[in-house]
């Protein structure tokens, strides 16, 4: 139905029949965009993150750091597949993809992969996605001052902008840890505020050591939000085109982030 309306709307416009734009369309999803090797061998620092666009499959973005260009996308991937991924990565690793460094969210599946394939690259966790899990996890308006006291340190954790900011955070990280730690792992697991307050303080602890390599090198950075506007006219495209079959749909996501770099 919306490709057929898409087809009529190019028609429209252009002195090309319904037919004949039909024809090329097909032409050009029936093919395969190619390598561009300059692309992948001229990334060093990369930033990988996914969207779902219709669950459970997602599209998975690996994109250049210091030019916010897209260097390669798969769709339907999940993004808790260690073997999908694998599938993605290995390609571009034999391509000449060397990865200095990679910002990436809390998936331990993507995390993996990286380090398997770079065993030395650097990997900086998104705080964009740390913060907002905590805050999440901490709730809006806590009244436990534990939870005060973690909630303010998710809200900070974004603003890191220095060495001495960072060790300031870490110390103060470290004295709410020396003092409310023996109070929360006696948290029963079954009540759901108290639960998600552990969930916070493992996941804070756990990303610490690779929260901050972003002060160390400034081609690093510190969230994955270059991706999101990219997602934002993925998805734009998506409704669209929602009524490509399945076979087409995977076509055109490869010829999108081929033609749209940026």
């Amino acid at each position: 139905m919306r490709e057929g309306y898409a087809i009529g709307h190019l028609a429209s416009i252009s002195r090309h029949s319904p037919r004949k734009l039909r024809y090329i369309t097909d032409y050009w999803l029936n093919r395969e965009p190619p390598f561009k090797k300059e692309r992948i061998e001229r990334c060093l620092y990369a930033v990988f993150d996914g969207t779902f666009l219709k669950r459970p499959d997602s599209i998975i973005i690996l994109m250049d750091a210091r030019d916010h260009t897209v260097v390669a996308s798969s769709y339907p991937t999940r993004e808790n597949s260690l073997s999908q991924l694998r599938a993605f990565l290995v390609p571009l690793k034999e391509h000449g993809l060397s990865l200095g460094s990679v910002t990436v969210d809390g998936n331990p599946h993507a995390i993996r992969a990286f380090r398997e394939l770079w065993p030395d690259i650097t990997i900086q966790r998104c705080l964009v996605h740390i913060q907002r899990q905590g805050l999440m996890w901490c709730r809006a308006k806590p009244k436990m001052e534990l939870a005060k006291g973690l909630r303010g340190l998710f809200l900070r954790s974004t603003y890191i902008r220095t060495h001495q900011e960072r060790e300031i955070f870490v110390r103060d990280l470290m004295e709410w840890e020396k003092r409310y730690a023996d109070m929360v792992n006696r948290f029963p697991s079954d009540h759901k505020m108290l639960s998600d307050l552990k969930r916070a303080r493992s996941m804070i602890l756990k990303a610490l050591p690779d929260m901050f390599h972003y002060l160390n090198n400034k081609c690093i950075p510190f969230s994955t939000n270059g991706l999101e506007g990219y997602f934002s006219r993925v998805k734009w495209g998506y409704r669209n085109h929602r009524g490509l079959a399945a076979r087409k749909r995977i076509s055109y996501f490869k010829w999108y982030s081929f033609l749209k770099e940026k």
